[in-house]
């Protein structure tokens, strides 16, 4: 049984407001064997599409290689844009050492809660991965009913947006005290989530009825193109 650690402590400042959330890099980030065209940080892997997309919106032009400077190009996008990440598994057990979500054993999650009490300037999640087994959004809502909360729907279109209100968890922790001066003021979370940026994900978004509207209209328009649409609404 193979034990696979998150390689990377999560990556928030005090002035973060957006907080990505997925669940685990491939195993050879937590080995060291990268690949050529892997970067040594989140969302680092040359199969994941992530950064690919946020070049594009952004025109970046960031390297994709082991170097430190890609590390720190990737750094200083997501500081300069208040964003963070903190992928919601810590760790997990595999039987097979491959990438797979629905692979994980014996799996242990992060507190993201405590992170969002933390940093109060977050109020945006964006998953990286539905509400699909083992998914980021499947953790989360595991996550969050040891606090008593739930996600309400906002908006079912894809890419699907919940909402959940924060200050909950305070108000049930002081609910036995007489003063209203012990509750917390309300602080709406809202939560996104995106189609994955993994390549697995390209059989489901041929699905999703606006990617085949907009398929029609130019045939050229790929999946890729879809999911750089997508990412910049909320990026």
């Amino acid at each position: 049984m193979f034990f696979h650690k998150h390689p990377y402590a999560p990556f928030i400042h005090n002035d973060t407001e957006k907080l990505i959330v997925g669940t685990l890099p491939p195993p050879r980030f937590s080995t060291g064997d990268l690949l050529e065209k892997d970067v040594d940080f989140c969302y680092g892997s040359y199969y994941n599409s992530l950064w690919l997309f946020l070049d594009k919106i952004y025109d970046l032009n960031l390297r994709y290689d082991n170097s430190q400077e890609a590390i720190n190009q990737r750094k200083s996008f997501l500081i300069q844009h208040k964003i963070g990440v903190c992928d919601i598994v810590d760790s997990c057990e595999r039987e097979k050492i491959d990438a797979s979500d629905l692979g994980m054993q014996n799996i242990q999650l992060r507190d993201v809660i405590s992170y969002l009490q933390q940093y109060p300037s977050i109020h945006t999640i964006l998953f990286t991965g539905g509400n699909s087994k083992n998914g980021p959004e499947y953790f989360f809502r595991r996550h969050i009913k040891q606090y008593n909360l739930k996600l309400e729907v906002v908006s079912d279109e894809v890419p699907r947006i919940h909402q959940f209100d924060l200050s909950l968890v305070d108000k049930t922790r002081h609910a036995e005290l007489d003063s209203a001066s012990h509750l917390s003021s309300t602080r709406i979370i809202k939560t996104v989530s995106l189609t994955s940026s993994s390549g697995a994900a390209n059989r489901a978004i041929g699905s999703i009825p606006l990617y085949k509207k907009l398929k029609k209209q130019n045939p050229k328009f790929t999946t890729f193109d879809f999911r750089v649409l997508q990412y910049k609404e909320f990026f």
